[in-house]
């Protein structure tokens, strides 16, 4: 492998089995995947936050074979490239730094559901009709934190 070698970067989209009742619908999980391997249909590595918002989640980079031959794929969307010399090694130090969606939801017994928290120590939740604080999964991670981030360390081009 030469230096010189760069690799396509992509935002693709999967359907959920399940929609959020508390977000707006459809929403997709949302990760960047990095064509490693321009051989035969293209394989590489998704990077993602994985886990709930009730538990709290965690960035996750995992091989991945096309995400085109997902039974769950939507879409895919190149936003630029990154180079082999920095790959993979620079990627995972920066997106591990990136905090994960913590915790945001948990059972209210008053109303029998999971629900958005207002605030945590103690316990309060939302009243209905109260604005709430936009809750953040893996969507907010990768385009308003991930993306950003890789592009300011010139590691997406």
């Amino acid at each position: 492998m030469s230096t010189s070698q760069i690799y396509p970067v992509y935002k693709v989209k999967l359907n959920l089995s399940m929609q959020d009742p508390d977000m707006p619908s459809p929403r997709y999980h949302t990760i960047l995947f990095v064509q490693t391997n321009a051989q035969g249909p293209g394989s590489g590595t998704k990077h993602h936050v994985t886990g709930d918002i009730v538990t709290g989640m965690h960035y996750e980079p995992v091989s991945y074979d096309d995400p085109e031959t997902d039974e769950n794929f939507f879409s895919k969307e190149l936003i630029g490239h990154t180079r082999a010399l920095n790959y993979p090694k620079n990627w995972n130090d920066i997106l591990s730094s990136v905090p994960a969606p913590p915790k945001q939801k948990a059972f209210n017994t008053v109303t029998m559901r999971t629900e958005p928290v207002k605030s945590w120590d103690p316990v309060v939740f939302y009243e209905p009709g109260e604005p709430r604080r936009p809750l953040v999964k893996c969507t907010e991670w990768i385009e308003d934190r991930a993306i950003p981030i890789l592009i300011n360390a010139g590691l997406v081009q």
